[in-house]
């Protein structure tokens, strides 16, 4: 029996915008099934596609991805469609009102699609200082106005759909719209996060929309509809992301953010109007297998993200140790590799808080990020492993030059959504999408037509450095500036065999600063320990963002947990709560994995 009933008829669409490609096919949506699905960790069995695959975070999401490409739309086609239901459906991870980090490739290139939020030009290293100059407490700064950085998510599908769609911008928008006016029920994942949350009930807009007249979240399969969010597409739909950046709706954001009753912020119409997508060069480093003698290149995504960079350290570190031939002890890692993997994820985290930043306001050590990757420094590094753990690993000097910036102290990051994308034209889609925090800066932007809903708004500025000076008052590289991107933790990543160039995955995480350890795993667990995607998500998860070693709780044994103090680790256990999405090329076609950590699916052709 299903919900909803389908009203595509709305949206046979043949109009073509300016905010579209030339129209190709149609596309006409049909509302899907809503079963309620448990919010516990559920094992997932892999899904084997023919001609393409699409995986996202929810299935709700996951199905428009697929009916986009069952209509023959590209593999951007079906990240627009996935996103739109993403900011209804999973509106605490990403939306419309956040940034994100796209990887494409054609079947010939790499591009990589910058759509990060940006700092507002009025924005200064001041920012999250109290009057005596000391940082504000930490959620003081996330729910207010101070913290929303200028959105990039709708410019930057804009762009990559300019070039690489197939299908038409306005049809892409149906799925969202169709769910938003119907209604789509309230998920498990939704909820907890509800049951969570403190700050977002002091939002008028929000609290109307999440909660019922007691102030109590809705339960799980509650019908939630957002017609002002189908209102909002309705828009975009004919204008591009445009509709998000001039006009009413741009008033109504500007408005949120400079009325924050307690700390506003100095967000412009104007600098809405401004924003723009930056296209940058992907970052790629080759991977020797050790096991196998295989090589790889592994793509990600270049500064401000930091991910690309700190996988290719820590691999490039651990093959220089036996970590690189160490097996799978009884199905997980064992407290050996362990202790190598986290020694060189402190050295890349110590790098990444000294050197990481908007490559637009910092330089790069020695002029080229790829310093960090050079094969004399990687092993002078990995030489300061040993059979203890350091604890509290210090930056390195990759340029053999002394930096202008201090380290950047430890820092909350939260959030994000990611989705993987294979199309029957070759094209695939690494992209990770945010708003940082769970339900963002706490704000729900509504035009005030009447209608119930709207979108939320990031925080993204959180992730600059709150103290933008050390001690000495020397300046840290991600402080905030003006028009400046923070620095983020998001790793897309696209894999090809070295030999051949072929397309070999697309993957990535959710997870705040830790996503670089879940895409990590992700890619060990193929690449050297020969596992499906699957399995190899389905992994325990662990990392240290150089200091303590954080296991997933409850996954690894006690003796592991002593060995590894026996080697001098402060180890600790924590949900870590990953959501990876990822799909690989198998001979046969596709084979997708999802989470069994939150409630993402893989659809596709069946073989």
């Amino acid at each position: 029996m299903k919900l909803l009933t389908p009203t595509a008829a709305y949206f046979f669409l043949t109009l073509a915008v300016g905010a579209c490609t030339p129209l190709h096919t149609t596309f006409i949506y049909a509302t899907p099934d809503q079963p309620n699905d448990p919010v516990s960790y559920q094992e997932k069995p892999g899904w084997a596609t023919k001609e393409f695959a699409v995986a996202a975070a929810n299935p709700l999401a996951t199905d428009a991805g697929y009916q986009v490409l069952m209509a023959g739309g590209s593999a951007i086609d079906a990240a627009v469609a996935v996103q739109m239901v993403l900011t209804l459906v999973e509106p605490q991870s990403s939306g419309i009102g956040g940034g994100a980090f796209v990887l494409h490739h054609d079947g010939g290139k790499v591009e990589a699609y910058d759509g990060r939020e940006t700092a507002p030009p009025a924005a200064n290293e001041r920012l999250f200082l109290d009057d005596q100059g000391k940082p504000l407490p930490f959620m003081d700064s996330v729910a207010s106005g101070l913290s929303v950085g200028v959105p990039g998510t709708l410019s930057v599908l804009e762009l990559a759909h300019k070039e690489h769609g197939k299908l038409p911008w306005a049809s892409l928008m149906q799925p969202a719209i169709e769910l938003a006016e119907q209604g789509f029920r309230l998920s498990p994942q939704l909820h907890k996060a509800l049951l969570a949350e403190s700050y977002l009930k002091n939002d008028p807009v929000a609290a109307s929309y999440f909660y019922d007249a007691q102030g109590k979240p809705h339960p799980v399969g509650h019908i939630l509809k957002n017609p002002e969010l189908a209102a909002v597409l309705r828009d975009i739909a004919v204008k591009g992301s445009s509709a998000l950046k001039e006009g009413p709706l741009a008033e109504a954001l500007v408005n949120k953010v400079r009325q924050h009753p307690i700390r506003p912020g100095g967000m412009t119409v104007q600098d809405l109007a401004d924003y723009r997508v930056k296209k940058r060069e992907p970052l790629c480093f080759d991977h020797v297998v050790q096991t196998t003698g295989k090589t790889y290149a592994l793509c990600g995504f270049p500064p401000p993200s930091s991910g690309a960079l700190a996988i290719g350290q820590i691999f490039g570190i651990l093959n220089h140790t036996p970590a690189g031939k160490l097996p799978l002890v009884q199905g997980v890692p064992s407290a050996e590799w362990l202790h190598f993997y986290t020694e060189a994820a402190r050295l890349a985290f110590a790098d990444r808080g000294q050197f990481v930043a908007d490559p637009d306001f910092v330089e790069a050590p020695g002029g080229d990020w790829r310093t960090l990757w050079n094969p004399a420094y990687i092993k002078q590094r990995s030489s300061l492993i040993g059979t203890q753990s350091m604890k509290l690993a210090q930056p390195g000097k990759p340029a053999q030059i002394k930096t202008a910036f201090a380290p950047m102290a430890f820092q909350e990051e939260h959030g994000t959504s990611h989705i993987s994308v294979i199309d029957r034209h070759g094209n695939a889609v690494a992209m990770t999408t945010t708003i940082e925090a769970v339900f963002g800066s706490r704000m729900m932007v509504n035009s005030g037509q009447g209608r119930q809903g709207g979108f939320l708004l990031n925080n993204e500025l959180t992730d600059f450095s709150s103290a933008p000076r050390d001690a000495l008052g020397v300046p840290i590289a991600n402080r905030v500036e003006g028009g400046k991107r923070p620095r983020s933790s998001m790793s897309p990543t696209l894999v090809f065999e070295k030999d051949t160039g072929k397309l070999k995955m697309t993957g990535g995480s959710p997870g705040g600063a830790v996503i670089i350890h879940y895409t990590g795993k992700l890619l060990i667990g193929t690449l050297q320990w020969g596992l499906n995607t699957q399995q190899a998500i389905s992994l325990p998860n662990f990392s240290s963002l150089n200091g303590p070693t954080v296991l997933e709780e409850r996954r690894f044994s006690v003796e592991t947990i002593q060995a590894l103090q026996s080697k001098g680790h402060e180890v600790r256990e924590s949900p870590l709560p990953s959501g990876l999405q990822a799909i690989e090329v198998t001979p046969n076609g596709f084979f997708g994995g999802a989470d069994p950590r939150r409630e993402g699916v893989v659809m596709g052709a069946k073989p």
